[in-house]
């Protein structure tokens, strides 16, 4: 899962989505394929659980499609991943593994209404400008009662100006994490490796939760864990942090249609 602080750092004019093309391999070699702790320890395996029973899957930002080859080998009969990044796409039809994949934003997916058991998207709203419309393509997609498995990295901890402080002025000197303008939206281009740019967004955790809401979609679950043991033994500075969450998932459903009671009256709002 890769760290950013949102910061004004500028890569020329390229949009998000050239960016994506240009530095595609960063992702794959570094967060695919077993390579990432968090992946591998604690995003996956808690992929696998609540998507298990889930016949048809969609994987929004599905990337080189390492979630979709999961929710394929979990036992689903349809898994559509969906990206807008060529190169990634690439890399996922040659990885195979079952899924099939179309390229396609997340705020219009080119899918049926109401037909899938199951919508994915990991680590893929803090690259999303118009949330609005890619949260009511989710809900769109899902028939009544269907699940949605959000992954983010937590808002909380990748707020504009967030990052770790060595305070030199304590004695003993002290190291802690600083909580930077965690209500503001902020769009910016991260310079995440050297010479490395992507675009994120960030926004509170309450702007995600209302679009949820308006789009229709329930939330069943909240889970903020501990950064896997993995991650812990590589990245030593955050040992003293580990009760800070790097992760968010949300489990919502699709609110199923309202049904009247047999016998029950219709009730019909005369025009004025």
């Amino acid at each position: 899962m890769p760290d950013h602080r949102a910061g004004d750092h500028r890569a020329g004019e390229q949009s998000a989505g050239e960016l994506w093309e240009a530095h595609a391999s960063w992702w794959q070699e570094g967060f695919t394929d077993g390579a990432d702790a968090e992946y591998t320890e604690q995003i996956l395996p808690l992929a696998a659980e609540h998507l298990a029973g889930a016949g048809s899957v969609v994987d929004v930002g599905t990337g080189e499609g390492q979630v979709a080859r999961l929710a394929a080998a979990g036992g689903a009969d349809l898994v559509v991943g969906v990206d807008p990044t060529h190169a990634q796409l690439s890399l996922a039809s040659h990885r195979g593994g079952g899924p099939a994949y179309v390229r396609a934003g997340a705020g219009a997916l080119p899918l049926a209404s109401g037909t899938f058991d199951a919508v994915v998207a990991c680590l893929v709203f803090e690259h999303i400008v118009d949330v609005d419309a890619a949260l009511a393509e989710v809900a769109r997609v899902l028939r009544p009662g269907g699940r949605f498995l959000f992954f983010l990295n937590h808002p909380l901890l990748q707020a504009p100006g967030s990052g770790w402080i060595d305070d030199h002025v304590l004695d003993p000197p002290e190291q802690y994490w600083r909580i930077g303008a965690y209500l503001v939206e902020d769009h910016s281009v991260e310079e995440v490796e050297k010479d490395v740019f992507i675009a994120f967004v960030h926004r509170p955790l309450s702007r995600y939760v209302n679009a949820m809401a308006a789009a229709g979609l329930v939330i069943r679950r909240v889970e903020e864990p501990v950064p896997p043991a993995g991650f812990l033994a590589r990245a030593q500075e955050y040992t003293e942090a580990a009760t800070i969450p790097r992760l968010l998932f949300l489990l919502a459903e699709r609110e199923p249609e309202p049904t009247l009671e047999p016998g029950s009256p219709e009730v019909v709002v005369a025009p004025r």
